[in-house]
Order: structure tokens, then sequence, then C-alpha cells
């Protein structure tokens, strides 16, 4: 695959998008995008922000763009939403078939999308994929952040099962001619170790917000020093490594402070946990909060922790690099191979008791907390909205077109 940042890939993007003008029938005009989540559901995380973020790119560049997805309580089954329109239907497992059924309706003139005829279907797999190239005439694109092996079994021996056997042998059978997305180059190999065929996977980065405006870190000196923790809590997030690794500094003698900010249905478990180790005034739960409050606890901390046991990427590796607070995750995630440089924009560890050596060493060498924290900072600038929605047009032009 071309470098895009190569004078070569530069040209390949500059004659994509002179194509597009001469021959307007490869531009994509009606886009669907599909997700079992939305970034409003109590449960939605990072990837459902990628795909909302890129689709209303694209609806101020004058695309038509519908989000299907799952419904919950207080959502409204039908609203506008950055330019695009979304309509939610079903639940966890249940808006799957409905999906199918209301693309199904669409070509039979009936349902809530009767009629309805995009361009290109972008068909999100969380795990399992809504397989819409059964039932929609238009292309399909797959958009897969990161393969769930290690997570499957959360969900029961029977339903893990039947999981990894729908994505790991049958979506990549049955998307064998449609074009990948996904958000890492490690992602990118586990599709290709699925059968995925390579040239059809594209690596298309996710972007980044602007920190909203007012908010500064904080650089204040002798303080007490502070960790957070930016996620789902959901368990395969292992936010239990950071409380460990807060209890064990605190039997060092260190005054260390965590701050958990996400919601999920694991919180009580995590809540208990912090009881049980004695961490009640080490550790503050924010819950979900807005994107000022965000940024503003990401402004005022030394190092971000990301024990994940998997990631597609990292979205809140680079939001901390914003604030240059470096990352420190574990090297098996996958994803944070790629978000995170390690050693100049973070750390990667193998296990909990090397995440806490890190952390020591890290407290006791502000200067090199300070190094990675500018180097993550100048990375983060690197990265956009608008960059992630060119290359992930440029995939669902060449898709609508038939290229290859």
């Amino acid at each position: 695959m071309r470098d895009p940042t190569s004078r070569g890939g530069r040209r390949l993007r500059a004659w994509l998008s002179l194509s597009h003008i001469l021959d307007p029938v490869s531009v994509p005009t009606e886009v669907l995008l599909l997700c079992w989540r939305d970034t409003g559901h109590p449960q939605g995380g990072g990837s459902e922000r990628y795909l909302e973020r890129v689709g209303a790119a694209l609806a101020a560049r004058g695309v038509r763009v519908t989000l299907l997805t799952a419904a919950y309580p207080g959502a409204p089954r039908k609203q506008m939403h950055g330019g695009m329109r979304v309509l939610r239907t079903g639940g966890r497992l249940t808006v799957y078939p409905r999906v199918l059924l209301m693309l199904l309706g669409a070509r039979l003139g009936v349902g809530r999308l009767a009629r309805y005829r995009p361009d290109v279907v972008v068909d999100t797999q969380n795990g399992v994929p809504f397989f819409a190239t059964l039932v929609a005439r238009a292309p399909t694109v797959v958009l897969v952040h990161h393969c769930h092996r290690e997570q499957w079994p959360v969900a029961g021996p029977v339903l893990a099962r039947i999981g990894w056997f729908v994505e790991s042998w049958l979506s990549p059978r049955v998307h064998r001619r449609s074009r990948y997305i996904t958000v890492s180059r490690p992602s990118a190999d586990e599709l290709v170790a699925l059968g995925v065929d390579g040239g059809r996977i594209s690596v298309v980065r996710g972007g980044i917000d602007p920190v909203p405006a007012g908010v500064a870190d904080d650089e204040t000196e002798g303080r007490r020093h502070r960790l957070i923790v930016v996620s789902r809590l959901v368990p395969h997030k292992q936010v239990e490594h950071a409380l460990a690794v807060v209890a064990r500094l605190r039997d060092r003698g260190l005054d260390v402070h965590l701050d958990v900010v996400g919601d999920g249905w694991w919180s009580p478990e995590l809540l208990s946990r912090t009881d049980d180790l004695g961490l009640s005034d080490r550790v503050e739960f924010h819950g979900y909060v807005d994107e000022r409050t965000k940024h503003q606890l990401l402004a005022r901390a030394d190092l971000h922790l990301l024990p994940s046991r998997k990631e597609g990427w990292g979205l809140a590796v680079i939001e901390a690099a914003q604030h240059g607070v470096p990352t420190l995750g574990y090297r098996s995630s996958a994803g944070l191979t790629d978000s995170i440089v390690d050693g100049r924009t973070g750390v990667l560890v193998d296990d909990p008791a090397q995440l806490t050596e890190a952390v020591a060493a890290l407290i006791d060498d502000p200067a090199q907390v300070r190094r990675l924290g500018e180097n993550a900072r100048r990375r983060a600038a690197g990265y956009s909205w608008s960059d992630t929605a060119d290359r992930f047009g440029e995939v669902l032009s060449a898709a609508a077109a038939g290229r290859g």
C-alpha cells in the first residue's frame, strides 16, 4: 500500500480528487452508515465517535448521509445530527436483523427506507457486521476498528463461540469482494490473518477535535501526582490495573491520585474494587462528562493510563497528547503500538508489574515526562477529522465506482 505522505502518495490523492471532478458518477452522493450504537448511547465510545465525525464531515461537503443505529431510552427514532439523518431501531442484538429488514424493505419500496438507494454502504463490524452486502444493491465498505478475539469470552461460552466464528470465518468470506477500512496498521494485520485480502484494506486513522477554548494545561509544581484513565468502563479496558498501580504506589509512600473518566456497565465492579483496595480518597470516578470537562481533567494530569486488553487505535491517547500528557499502555493491545511511539510519545509495557514500575520511574523523572509529553503534543497536531474524512471519502468513491 502506497504511503499517503510520500510524493507518490500525494500525487495519487490529487489524481483521485481530480478523477472525482472529471467523473462525477464516481462521487458517492448518498452514503449509508451502519453502526450498532451512536455517540449518545450510554455505551457509545471512540469507535462511534469516529464514524459520526466522518459522517458529519462528509455531510458538510454536500453528501447526504444516513446513519442506522440501535434505539435506547430517551433517544428519538429519527433526528438530524451533525448534518446526518439518524434512524434508530432495535436494541443491542435486535438492531442487526431490523436493519437488514429495513434494507430489504428499501429494495421492495416499503418501510422507513422505501425507495432509498445509497451509492455505498459502510457496515461497521463491532465484532459482527450487519451483512448489508447480502441485501443492499450498493457496494459495501466494512469498517473494523479491531478484532474481538480477546473480548468475546465476556459474552458467555455459547455466544462467544458463535461470535468469533462469525467474525473470524464467516465475515471474511461473505465480504471477500468488499473494501475494508480500519484505523491502525496492527488492526489491518489482524484482518489479513483472518484471510482478508490486504490489498482491499485501507488504514484511515482517526482525527482529533480541538481543545475547547479556555482550557489550559496545569503546570503547578509540588502538587500530588495525578494519573488519569479516559475509557468506557467495561471489562476489556482493564481499569482494575490502573487501580492496582495506585495501590502499589501508595504502599511505597507516593501521593498519587487517579481520575477515572467514563462510564459503563462494569462501573459497580470497579467501585467495589476501589473500596476493597482502600483507595476511596485517592480515586475519583467522574462518570460520563462533557468534552470541556474531559479536557479540563486531562489538562491537569501528569500521565494517562490505558491498560486495555485491546484497542483499535486509542483516540484517548491523542486527546491526552493534546495536553502534553503521555500515555502508558500494553504492547499486546495491538492498536496502541500505532498510536503510542514507545519511548518517544509514551511507554508500552507487557504486564501490570511493568506498568507500575514505568509509572514510578516517570514520577521520579519529571524531565522525561515533559519530553514524552511534548513529543506527543507535536504528533497529535498532525491529526484532523478533515484529513480522516478525505481518506475515508477516497475509499468510498473507489467502492462506489467499482475500483478495487
